[in-house]
């Protein structure tokens, strides 16, 4: 199928409403099968998730990968590849034991060794908070192909979180082991063990996952396939599913500015439920290796110099929280008594004056470049807020543009010097906090790590501290500990604890069941 043939096939989905499915695939309520017709905005740049951590990527590879466990709403693990486990007293050894019957998409049994290779050899060199976690196993041995027993050097008390398919996708090692992970052509084909392959990509139009045949939970996929579309106007977005062209938004598909109209709609549900493991954090990155953002003072001076109450109002139409700093309200061992940034155009000023950084002829300080990201129009609109933010205290905020792709490389190699990232908390901070602020996760090439360069002894020595601490009331003493060093130096600027909306059409079930949301297997949505 071309894009021309799709984009009919889309225009005749469109016009039948809300009853019609592309690929003349119908179902009637109850019944097994159908197409779920969904969007992927941007468009990723790659479907391994292994090897890119972007959202896009994550969502719709979701489908694709999986990983030895789920999560519940409150963050207890769920069986996933794995049926059971078992930690011992020490809490330094991990045995799972795997389902039988676990076949990659090729026809090839997964077992234990490719559990082994993936946690212990490649996504500790790819993925950017594997390396953090998976470098404390000692050993990893499988004494049959159905166990795979981890034996790590110090406890870690959040190990048995790690294992979620956007922490720990598990890769097949008979196409991957000895090769260039990132160049593998097999990248291509991304083959993994979930309920749905690929079936084909045409670019700038669809991605087109078909039900694996030899999936191993008996009944699923109880679809018969799932297109995402790609619909780069966020108008047409929001026309797709008032049609029914669509059946299920999720992220940022639908612009804040259309949440609270949309949600009126008859034939769709709405709920900000299935992000409780990410607990999404919305903050401006500023590189501290390059001046004036190497100077707290400047950090500082931004924080003061955003109303990021109004940015909340104005740009995220309400949708989420102020931040006050790396920890989100939502998730745990967060700290409310850190030093407060309230809106303050006189503190911003005062804090460049003591820098020299003093407003020439025409008012300017001096001037960033932002580089913008490219997910839809509302990180369009935060940049221009910003821009005019930052531009009343004399910094001026150059807006550039960029591709999905362009954005990942440039961050990851640290060739920027202010944008605009959401990194994931992922239900601890030693998952999905510290890796942006530990000076060991400075990776060169490495997205979602600590690209903005930040360095801080003492904050090393606390995030490791509270990663091996196996009492709880220890670990919010250190985490509070790091949060108050970490508020005061503003490595980053935080913004928003951001909300996404889910709009699912009526008919769909079983869509978020878990804290994983709308990245997991979708195995058990059908159309009820």
């Amino acid at each position: 199928m071309n894009r021309r043939e799709f984009a009919k096939l889309s225009l005749a989905a469109g016009a039948m409403g809300i009853t019609g499915f592309p690929l003349g695939i119908t179902r009637s309520a109850g019944q097994t099968g159908g197409t779920l017709n969904t969007i992927i905005q941007p468009e990723p740049p790659i479907l391994v998730t292994a090897l890119n951590q972007q959202q896009p990527t994550l969502t719709l590879g979701g489908k694709i990968y999986e990983s030895l466990l789920r999560y519940d709403f409150d963050l207890k693990p769920l069986p996933g590849l794995a049926q059971s486990w078992e930690v011992s007293e020490d809490r330094k050894t991990y045995t799972f034991k795997l389902f039988p019957n676990i076949t990659f998409h090729d026809g090839t049994p997964l077992t234990a060794d490719d559990v082994i290779f993936s946690v212990t050899k490649l996504l500790p060199e790819t993925h950017a908070r594997a390396r953090g976690i998976f470098v404390r196993v000692e050993s990893a041995e499988a004494p049959d192909p159905l166990t795979v027993v981890f034996k790590l050097k110090t406890p870690f008390a959040p190990f048995l979180s790690a294992f979620d398919c956007t922490t720990a996708p598990i890769v097949p090692k008979h196409i991957y082991e000895g090769t260039d992970y990132r160049k593998n052509p097999a990248n291509q084909k991304a083959i993994g063990c979930g309920p749905f392959k690929l079936k084909e990509w045409v670019r700038g139009s669809h991605v087109h996952l078909v039900k694996h045949e030899g999936y191993y939970r008996p009944g699923e996929p109880h679809l018969d396939e799932i297109i995402y579309r790609v619909i780069p106007d966020a108008a047409s977005r929001s026309v797709a599913l008032e049609q029914g062209t669509v059946q299920l938004t999720q992220w940022s598909d639908v612009e804040a500015f259309d949440v609270q109209r949309l949600a009126q709609l008859p034939n769709v549900t709405m709920t900000t439920k299935g992000y409780e493991l990410f607990a999404p954090h919305q903050w401006l990155e500023l590189n501290n290796r390059i001046a004036p953002m190497n100077d707290k003072r400047f950090r500082q001076a931004v924080m003061y110099a955003i109303d990021r109450k109004a940015l909340l109002q104005r740009v995220y139409f309400g949708l989420g929280k102020v931040a006050t700093g790396p920890v989100s309200s939502k998730t745990r061992f967060y700290e409310k008594d850190v030093k407060q940034y309230e809106y303050s155009l006189d503190k911003a000023k005062a804090l460049l004056d003591d820098m020299g950084l003093k407003p020439g002829p025409d008012g300017k300080r001096v001037s960033i470049p932002y580089l913008v990201p490219p997910y839809g129009e509302i990180y369009q609109r935060a940049a221009e807020f910003i821009r005019q933010s930052l531009g009343r205290v004399g910094i001026d905020v150059q807006l550039q543009g960029t591709d999905i792709a362009g954005w990942a490389e440039k961050c990851g190699n640290w060739d920027f010097s202010m944008t605009m990232n959401l990194v994931y908390q992922l239900g601890d901070p030693a998952i999905g906090v510290s890796r942006t602020y530990i000076s060991s996760n400075i990776r060169k090439g490495v997205l979602f790590s600590n690209t903005a360069g930040y360095s801080n002894p003492e904050v090393d020595r606390l995030f490791e501290e509270a990663a091996v601490a196996t009492s709880d009331d220890k670990r919010q003493e250190l985490y509070s500990a790091v949060q108050k060093i970490l508020v005061e130096d503003v490595p980053i600027v935080w913004l928003i604890e951001q909300d996404y909306p889910n709009f699912m059409d009526k008919r769909l079930k079983n869509v978020i069941t878990t804290a994983i949301g709308v990245h997991e297997t979708f195995g058990a949505v059908s159309f009820g």
